[in-house]
């Protein structure tokens, strides 16, 4: 089975993905774990992508789908988990011609619903906890730069919502319940 995790920056995207790798024996394709694997790694698009983000630019939808690509030839154990990507329409469509390529399809969209205040005291206080237990805080975990990150996914990324619920894929559950609760509801939606 292979579905995407949608959310806002926060939701438990990552932590949800986690839980599916470890239960489900799912392959988790976050961009920016592909990303910085791929610019250590030597190889021809690793050292494209090394070279994009030493120039400080962004890497391309081409680069991140070759990426994706060779994921995708590789073993797919339980299926993928997509986290992170596609981001916005145009990385849908291309995802889609990609999929269809490998003889693939994205069998489910999960939407991790949350309240965007609620959102931000999660992380204000995700980031105070850390702190007060020594351990390393994101730089981005403030109520400033998480407003910054959830307009760029409402604008980037929030479209998504209609176009795989046009394609009768998406499905919803609250983010803001317990870790265990969301789990759940997760697993229920992937049993169904």
């Amino acid at each position: 089975m292979n579905i995407i995790l949608l959310g806002p920056p926060g939701a438990g995207k990552g932590t949800q993905a986690r839980h599916l790798v470890e239960t489900r024996n799912m392959v988790q394709l976050s961009t920016g774990d592909m990303l910085r694997e791929a610019k250590d790694s030597g190889t021809e698009m690793g050292k494209m992508v090394a070279d994009v983000m030493a120039r400080g630019d962004l890497v391309t939808d081409e680069i991140v789908i070759g990426l994706i690509r060779e994921k995708l030839e590789g073993d797919n154990k339980g299926g993928f988990i997509f986290d992170g990507f596609p981001r916005t329409l145009e990385q849908a469509d291309a995802l889609n011609r990609l999929m269809a390529e490998q003889g693939q399809e994205i069998d489910r969209v999960i939407e991790l619903r949350v309240n965007d205040e609620v959102l931000v005291d999660r992380i204000v206080g995700r980031a105070e906890e850390a702190r007060a237990a020594g351990e390393p805080v994101r730089a981005d975990d403030n109520a400033e730069s998480l407003k910054i990150r959830l307009l760029a996914y409402y604008k980037q990324t929030s479209p998504l919502i209609g176009y795989y619920y046009a394609k009768d894929m998406l499905s919803a559950v609250d983010g803001l319940g317990s870790i265990d609760a969301v789990q759940g509801e997760i697993a229920g939606l992937l049993d169904a």
